[in-house]
């Protein structure tokens, strides 16, 4: 079992960490939300213990990042903010259990365990095309036995085009499925990281390639030497 810490205090997160490895957690430690992002994409996590006041974004912010990519893993919000909006907003936002601080290790713990226990080991969710295998949970691909932690965005993107399969995906709806429609439509974003994601597909040697289809849309298919080889 793995737990991340994400706590821009260096002392308290040292002391949780120190803690949990005598009580037999792996842990990582990370103090600012883009370090937590690499961290989760990378790794699969038991839990994760989330302060709210992070320097470079909200704890919340990032807490809804996971939740819109389905993201099931137990959060246990610590947090100084004690009023019950607070409390009540970290649970409706996804929070699987809130704690405030000052608090007692003994007490963190066990709910941690209590969280870790409570959420089953799902079967991996693996998407594959041509020799390429995205596993939706950790954001990772292995492409011809190698292993890429894939970037949050360019990730969405390609877990939306192998679940739709060799279907060509209409440039709005892209747009709305990994964007939420949060930007201005004049915006070049899907084009930006649908280039992104080619560029990163090409330099790794998958053998699967985007086609733009022009007025219309994006096309994820095999290329014509790996349908061959099949």
């Amino acid at each position: 079992m793995r737990v991340l810490i994400i706590e821009d205090s260096r002392e308290l997160a040292g002391l949780i960490g120190d803690a949990l490895k005598r009580a037999g957690i792996d842990v990582d430690i990370v103090g600012l939300a883009e370090d937590a992002r690499l961290a989760i994409q990378a790794v699969r996590y038991a839990a994760i213990v989330l302060d709210l006041g992070l320097p470079d974004a909200s704890g919340l912010a990032l807490l809804d990042q996971l939740r819109r990519r389905r993201d099931s893993t137990p959060v246990l919000i610590l947090s100084s903010r004690n009023a019950l909006d607070d409390r009540v907003t970290g649970l409706e936002r996804g929070a699987s259990d809130y704690m405030i601080k000052p608090f007692a290790m003994a007490e963190l713990i066990a709910r941690l365990r209590s969280l870790m226990q409570r959420t089953p080991d799902a079967p991996r969710q693996v998407l594959a095309m041509g020799n390429v295998a995205f596993d939706a949970d950790s954001r990772c691909a292995v492409i011809k036995g190698r292993t890429f932690a894939i970037p949050a965005r360019e990730a969405e993107l390609l877990e939306v085009f192998l679940k739709r399969g060799e279907r060509v995906l209409v440039h709005d709806v892209l747009d709305a499925l990994v964007f939420g429609g949060a930007h201005d439509k004049s915006s070049n974003a899907v084009e930006v990281y649908v280039h992104r994601l080619r560029r990163l597909l090409a330099g790794a040697g998958s053998d699967i390639e985007i086609l733009t289809i022009r007025g219309v849309g994006y096309l994820m298919k095999p290329t014509q030497a790996a349908m061959v080889v099949a």
